[in-house]
């Protein structure tokens, strides 16, 4: 499944306050899930394996690493968290880094938003505006992260230009 994403990340320091405000515009909370991403080297773009509780898939994207909104083209592929994939791709590739996180899940509409809690590297949040049917164009996407960003009060100096991955390697 091909799926096209603007992504905003930053590092948050009350993520009690940005609960509040998910909770007053009626998000949906779908769950906090344990995530193992295991990043496998590639040659181009990123290749992880996610394993948690709520959220088992196989994902491969592409994307910049700029501050703010940015684009991640993605292809994913859901599996059973008994699937034994793992054991495959550890076999053909090498393992790159793996990320341990803590992620509370809320949607309104489109939107997807984490808090996240990374083991070694503190708490943040990301908001997804997430488009798999092609309904959206990438300026419409680019409006929902940026209203968010807005609401959220999210300051320039807490912005994340990179992956959990690239955090952890540095």
């Amino acid at each position: 499944m091909a799926i096209k994403i603007i992504e905003i990340k930053a590092r948050c320091s009350d993520p009690d306050r940005i609960r509040g405000i998910l909770r007053s515009r009626d998000a949906r909370f779908v769950g906090e899930d344990h995530q193992i991403d295991t990043y496998y080297r590639v040659d181009q773009g990123r290749l992880k394996l996610r394993r948690g509780r709520i959220e088992n898939s196989l994902i491969y994207y592409e994307r910049p690493d700029d501050e703010g909104p940015k684009r991640s083209d993605a292809k994913l592929f859901r599996i059973t968290a008994d699937s034994g994939l793992k054991t495959v791709l550890d076999a053909a590739l090498d393992e790159w880094v793996v990320v341990d996180k803590r992620r509370e899940i809320y949607f309104i509409d489109n939107v997807k938003f984490h808090i996240d809690r990374v083991e070694g590297l503190g708490t943040f949040v990301e908001i997804e505006a997430i488009d798999e049917a092609d309904v959206f164009d990438e300026a419409e996407l680019r409006e929902q992260c940026e209203k968010y960003l807005s609401l959220f009060d999210i300051s320039p100096e807490d912005l994340v230009d990179r992956s959990y991955s690239d955090l952890l390697t540095d």
